[in-house]
């Protein structure tokens, strides 16, 4: 399973509403395969592609920063955060979570 939430760093709460997409390499490329929007807690528990689980490979979220932050009134030097990791275990739960602000972000693997 994959799952992420978002934290808005600048104001200390989970920022709701930021469209996330779910890519997986295939050859050289690049196909969407899921996209969610965070919910009041910040979270995606699980984008729909996780059933089934997904298969091994390498995987890209892709964070729409700018929209969050343009909702909110607020001028951010990001607009889209990407995330890319690789999925060796299918059966393992994978939480990506990403904390932000207007001018810097940070990630992690979570559990």
């Amino acid at each position: 399973m994959i799952s992420t939430h978002v934290l808005d760093t600048s104001i200390g709460r989970p920022a709701a509403g930021v469209r996330v997409a779910l890519a997986r390499q295939e050859g050289g490329t690049w196909r969407e395969v899921a996209t969610a929007t965070t919910d009041a807690n910040g979270r995606i528990a699980e984008f729909p592609e996780n059933k089934p689980a997904p298969s091994t490979g390498s995987y890209r979220l892709a964070f729409d920063v700018g929209g969050y932050f343009g909702g909110r009134q607020v001028d951010s030097f990001f607009t889209i955060v990407t995330v890319e990791f690789i999925l060796r275990d299918s059966a393992s739960h994978h939480h990506i979570p990403l904390l932000v602000s207007p001018y810097g972000y940070s990630t992690y693997r979570g559990s």
